[in-house]
């Protein structure tokens, strides 16, 4: 059994946090999405293939040639033209069964393994309240698929795409069949459809685990506050240096090589990753991931949010809900705003677009190498892009991001 991740989209509504890095690379807890993906997979799957797009050597370079002793082969997918143009892509590589796997949601094990006891082809499908924002699922009297329709005004039923398949390599013949859509591109949906016509059965995977598409970046909160969910059952562990007058409260794992200094007071969940530094005086509260080679100084706060590696809040500052990049930089003094003062929902710009989050709090998104000077404000909801900054004393309430 092999298992075709796809990962070559850019991931633009992520941004800025996709600016220098493909999206299955983003962190969520103490793994990237594409590795939680794998692990979700491994007792089912002998081989992973990766279609790679974007920034695919960051890709190759973080996983290698073999995952968990599992061989791993890339194929590049060129131009982005759709799921089923992916898919073709690893037809010189695949030549028994195969999973088709997205790099870039959050799933349980339950998954992978539904798909992998299908009888020959399968589409896996969870029941959902609002089916009308996805591909709605129909079923013949004997329980195998009977249609799929894109999010239809008036769904036939509550059963909603997972977007992940069992096909067998006969498939690829069919894919090259497959029109262009109305989007100008070659739907792997539309693949299926050309199976049913020919009489192909193809069973439906019944799945009631996790489901989360980290597609805009206040889900990758969500996404690490799922994997932290984790601390709770595990209760913790404590591999790093921890000084006297540190005080510890819930599941907090520190890995080894990360240090809390004196009068840092953590609630967890939260993960402090080796090489990070916490304190002194400092207060982390939510679920907080503090990342590898992180710096959280005196007399800083964080609450529920994301510091990926390197990133650095050095003192007298507050970040809450928010997600920092590799090496940002926060200088003295640097707040962030999380809540609007009529308690409405937070809304983000998400390509060109004000999108409402369905979160009520929720701070700031900043990409890669940022850097505020100090006494900076940010805004609810605002986005500071990879490698910009602000100036002393600055107010920051609208986007600052280069194209």
């Amino acid at each position: 059994m092999y298992g075709v991740v796809l990962a070559a989209g850019r991931g633009t509504r992520m941004r800025p946090l996709t600016d220098r890095r493909p999206k299955p690379l983003l962190p969520v807890g103490d793994r990237s999405l594409l590795e939680r993906v794998f692990d979700t997979a491994i007792d089912v799957v002998d081989e992973f293939v990766v279609v790679t797009g974007y920034r695919g050597d960051l890709i190759r370079e973080a996983i290698g040639e073999t995952y968990r002793d599992h061989p791993v082969s890339y194929v590049r997918q060129a131009d982005a033209k759709g799921t089923a143009h992916a898919v073709a892509q690893a037809a010189p590589v695949v030549d028994d069964e195969f999973l088709v796997l997205n790099g870039d949601v959050v799933v349980d094990a339950s998954l992978p393994r539904a798909l992998a006891d299908a009888d020959g082809t399968a589409v896996a499908a969870t029941e959902v309240e609002d089916p009308r924002a996805y591909g709605v699922i129909s079923t013949a009297a004997d329980g195998s698929l009977a249609a799929i329709v894109e999010k239809p005004a008036d769904p036939p039923t509550t059963l909603a795409n997972v977007g992940c398949y069992t096909f067998e390599p006969a498939v690829f013949e069919y894919i090259e069949r497959t029109p262009e859509s109305e989007r100008g591109e070659y739907e792997i949906t539309t693949t299926i459809e050309l199976l049913l016509d020919d009489g192909h059965r193809i069973d439906v995977a019944p799945y009631t685990g996790t489901w989360l598409d980290v597609g805009r970046p206040w889900e990758l909160l969500e996404a690490n506050e799922l994997a932290l969910d984790e601390l709770i059952e595990s209760g913790g562990s404590i591999d790093g240096t921890v000084e006297e007058d540190v005080h510890l409260h819930g599941p907090v794992v520190v890995e080894e090589g990360a240090t809390l200094r004196s009068g840092a007071y953590i609630e967890g969940p939260a993960l402090i990753r080796a090489g990070a530094e916490v304190g002194p005086n400092a207060y982390i509260r939510g679920a907080t991931v503090v990342g590898p080679n992180a710096h959280v100084g005196h007399g800083v706060e964080v609450k529920n949010s994301v510091l990926m590696t390197d990133a650095s809040v050095g003192h007298l500052s507050y970040v809450g809900d928010s997600v920092l990049g590799c090496g940002v930089n926060f200088g003295a003094g640097t707040n962030v705003a999380n809540l609007r003062h009529d308690d409405a929902n937070v809304r983000v710009s998400v390509k060109g677009d004000r999108v409402d989050t369905g979160r009520r709090k929720l701070g700031t998104i900043v990409g890669d190498g940022a850097k505020t000077g100090i006494n900076t404000s940010l805004n609810a909801g605002v986005k500071l892009g990879a490698g910009e900054t602000t100036g002393p004393g600055e107010a920051m309430t609208r986007d600052r991001m280069s194209d």
